[in-house]
């Protein structure tokens, strides 16, 4: 679990689960040099500081997430090694001692684990969970809760065909090339990916709702889930599932879209606003169950997606 160094002192290596709003963040990833703008990482590592290890202590993030998304769990892997004489921390006064200097508040840690020091937050993960957040029945962006502009896509319409998404989820599944639905940018040597889970579900009426809006407004998740993503890959499938609930695009559609592999066509370049996506959950083997967290992020993006 940790490699000895100098006399007496050992490095160890944790698995962290974190949350965050990602409304005030140049996206997870840290921002290095001079540039004002800011990820959750320089925070986390910030905080990291505070914990005295020999070492500097630098977070690898399991999964990217871009400027505006949230993550209800994300993970990453660091190395502490401590002063000789002071025992290794406890994964749980680890999280107690990131939460204390953690210096924003949109940012929680949720949990720790001790891992083996060859473990990689980002390579071990087996599956990656994302939600998109959608209401409907909001006819200009200031009629919906402030509470609520942040966390998901509002729709001017006042109802999606929901049966028709659902069809045009399941051409979606399996394993494909997915070079359709990926934006420019991407790092990955190859388009191929396995979706496990596309699905278009209501949501309970959000709590930040009043009474008098809620009998005109609904919500609506969908989820994927898969191993790994490409850049911006949800939120151009989660537009396409939309433009099927308008009725813009029909099931055999998206089908065909998939199947074109082209990122440049018609309606595959529309890309869902980052605000409504959340990164809901990373899981690793043989560790154990993950934090739980709620259904539905009203209280409160691996690849990036």
């Amino acid at each position: 679990m940790g490699v000895g160094l100098a006399a007496g002192s050992v490095r160890v290596r944790y698995l962290v689960y974190f949350q965050y709003l990602g409304t005030d963040f140049n996206g997870v990833a840290a921002v290095r040099g001079a540039q004002h703008a800011v990820g959750v990482q320089n925070y986390l590592e910030e905080a990291a500081e505070r914990l005295n290890s020999v070492v500097p202590v630098k977070f690898t993030i399991s999964s990217r997430t871009d400027a505006g998304v949230h993550a209800l769990s994300n993970a990453a892997h660091l190395d502490i090694e401590r002063r000789s004489g002071q025992p290794p921390f406890t994964p749980e006064e680890l999280t107690e001692a990131l939460n204390t200097h953690l210096r924003h508040p949109a940012i929680r840690v949720l949990q720790a684990f001790r891992v083996p020091s060859d473990f990689h937050a980002r390579y071990a993960a087996t599956s990656r969970t994302y939600l998109y957040r959608l209401a409907t029945g909001c006819p200009r962006p200031d009629q919906l809760s402030v509470f609520e502009r942040n966390r998901c896509w509002a729709l001017r319409a006042d109802c999606l065909d929901v049966a028709a998404m659902r069809e045009a989820a399941q051409h979606l599944l399996g394993t494909h090339d997915f070079s359709a639905f990926q934006s420019a940018g991407s790092p990955a040597a190859s388009s191929v990916r396995t979706l496990r889970q596309a699905s278009v579900s209501p949501d309970p009426t959000s709590p930040f709702v009043l009474p008098q809006e809620s009998r005109k407004l609904q919500f609506w998740s969908l989820e994927f889930e898969s191993q790994s993503f490409l850049y911006r890959q949800v939120r151009r499938m989660t537009a396409v599932l939309v433009a099927v609930g308008l009725g813009a695009l029909t099931p055999a559609q998206v089908k065909a879209i998939l199947e074109s592999r082209d990122p440049l066509g018609r309606h595959q370049t529309r890309v869902a606003p980052a605000h409504g996506l959340f990164l809901k959950s990373v899981l690793y083997p043989d560790l154990g169950s993950a934090p739980m967290q709620p259904h539905a992020p009203s209280e409160s993006t691996a690849q990036k997606s």
